[in-house]
């Protein structure tokens, strides 16, 4: 371990081996770090919170401090953060309330760029882009590979599919499905995240199917179940088809349009 002489680190925290503390951070009583994780200089670590291996925590960052909200009464409650994320200057997670499972959860290889807030109770998957000023409200849960531009603003609850693509300054007041790109205040879909499909391995034919299926759910003028229907029906073993027509189906604020 490396920690630096003006780190201030309570001796009850659990540090692994490898784990450098930067100077004037302050790290809590019940705080958990795997090692070969760096914590850069003024950072706020606090709470029931644990960090995996190899992240890299930057300066004036603010983990696990208490969620805003207003029945919370210092319950003992959790952040759990996986293993290679980065997180940027001045980002803030919070730990949950009780009103959940008592878990806000980051995934691994997340990149939580500056000013990005994380809030209570929020699931976040892995390898997710959350570019700077990005808020996201309670109870939010984002998927793999979603990317999240800047100044994006998510509302309580919402859901964000895996592969999905949001634009810079949208407001986001419901889920947003798997593998669309999404722009605007209020947010509306602009079709397939068709660059990002391709970047990440996704066949010619897959997207193909994707495409198809996207114009009957969303372009057919049939109602919501009815076009769910015959989506499963026209392609009955695309398992990308199944994950974006559940999403859908389980959706409880609506899904963008």
């Amino acid at each position: 371990m490396n920690i630096h002489e003006t780190a201030i680190v309570h001796p009850k925290t659990r540090l692994a081996e490898n784990v450098v503390i930067g100077p004037y951070s302050v790290i809590g009583e019940h705080v958990s770090i795997g090692k070969d994780t760096k914590i850069e200089s003024h950072v706020l670590i606090e709470g029931w919170t644990t960090i995996g291996e190899r992240n890299h925590i930057h300066a004036f960052s603010s983990i696990g401090t208490p969620p805003q909200d207003i029945g919370y009464r210092n319950d003992e409650t959790y952040l759990i953060i996986g293993n290679d994320n980065v997180i940027r200057e001045c980002a803030t997670v919070h730990r949950a309330t009780t009103k959940e499972d008592r878990k806000t959860v980051i995934g691994n290889k997340n990149f939580l760029m500056a000013y990005s807030h994380v809030a209570h109770d929020c699931k976040l998957g892995d390898n997710i882009i959350m570019a700077n000023s990005v808020a996201l409200g309670g109870h939010i849960i984002i998927g793999d590979h979603a990317i999240l531009g800047g100044i994006v603003a998510v509302h309580q609850f919402v859901k964000i599919g895996e592969y999905a693509i949001i634009g810079g300054q949208s407001a986001v007041g419901q889920d947003i499905p798997p593998y669309v790109t999404a722009q605007g205040n209020r947010a509306r879909l602009y079709g397939l995240n068709l660059v990002g499909l391709k970047r990440k391995g996704f066949s010619d034919a897959v997207i193909a199917t994707l495409k198809k299926a996207y114009k009957i759910i969303f372009r057919s003028g049939l109602m919501q179940d009815e076009a769910l229907r015959k989506t499963l029906d026209e392609f009955p073993d695309s398992a990308e088809v199944r994950l974006l027509v559940d999403f859908i189906r389980s959706s409880k604020r609506g899904v963008t349009r």
